[in-house]
């Protein structure tokens, strides 16, 4: 293999370019399971007709699962919002219309939400009376089948010389409700210390989806529950800080 560069740096996988290639190269103890699901994922909503870069194969390298993909040359949303912060504004509203396009796809194959988020609650160490009420207040949620990213976050977006966006890096996509999508949006945005960006992006998506914010915030506390199974001790304390399930109604 000739890799021109190494492009990112993740947990447990590594992405190279191979000229027109892209190289998603995961460690050798990462599930095989993970790794085809990703791959499925993103051939499936290569059908939804999204720009997405296209699946060419799944294969092993040295021993390790790779997803070889199309090359996109751009720069992510998050560089371009990094080099001209008088611009962000416009970005997010680009970002958030992406996002709205997106929600209005449908991919009945993928896992839904609901199904998975139950199962991330189910898995974490909060107390059983916590769960319980996790668990039921996902329960009493909207059902909705709606392509949703899971980590929809301006690093995911690869911005085209003559302006083209595309999405990356579908591991976690599922079909459910688009404020759960948009309450993860918003965290992420908090977990990168950008406060000021989170609250911009919630205002943005609500007005342009005609959706009550007090919506999407009713997704949060089941949202950064689900993400406490992953993560590391400070992204952990944080999103502990938003479960709060004293106000059940």
């Amino acid at each position: 293999m000739n890799f021109d560069r190494m492009i990112a740096v993740r947990n447990n996988k590594t992405v190279y370019r191979d000229g027109e290639r892209c190289l998603k190269v995961f460690s050798e103890d990462y599930s095989k399971a993970d790794v085809l699901n990703e791959a499925l994922n993103q051939a499936r909503i290569e059908e939804t007709g999204l720009n997405i870069p296209k699946i060419l194969e799944v294969t092993m390298i040295e021993g390790k699962w790779t997803i070889v993909s199309e090359y996109i040359k751009g720069k992510t949303l998050s560089q371009l919002m990094q080099e001209d912060p008088d611009k962000k504004e416009e970005y997010l509203n680009m970002f958030v219309d992406l996002q709205l396009n997106m929600h209005g796809k449908t991919c009945p194959m993928l896992n839904k939400l609901k199904d998975k988020m139950n199962r991330k609650i189910s898995q974490t160490d909060l107390s059983a009376t916590v769960r319980y009420d996790l668990h039921t207040r996902l329960e009493a949620m909207p059902k909705h089948n709606k392509v949703c990213h899971g980590d929809f976050n301006p690093s995911n977006i690869i911005v085209t010389d003559d302006g083209t966006m595309y999405i990356i890096d579908w591991s976690h996509a599922t079909q459910g409700n688009a404020s759960a999508d948009a309450a993860r949006t918003y965290l992420l945005f908090w977990l990168n210390g950008d406060i000021e960006g989170a609250k911009k992006y919630l205002d943005i998506f609500c007005k342009k989806s005609d959706t009550p914010k007090q919506y999407v915030q009713k997704w949060m506390p089941i949202v950064a529950a689900s993400q406490t199974v992953k993560g590391n001790a400070a992204e952990r304390e944080f999103l502990n800080s938003w479960i709060d399930v004293v106000d059940y109604e």
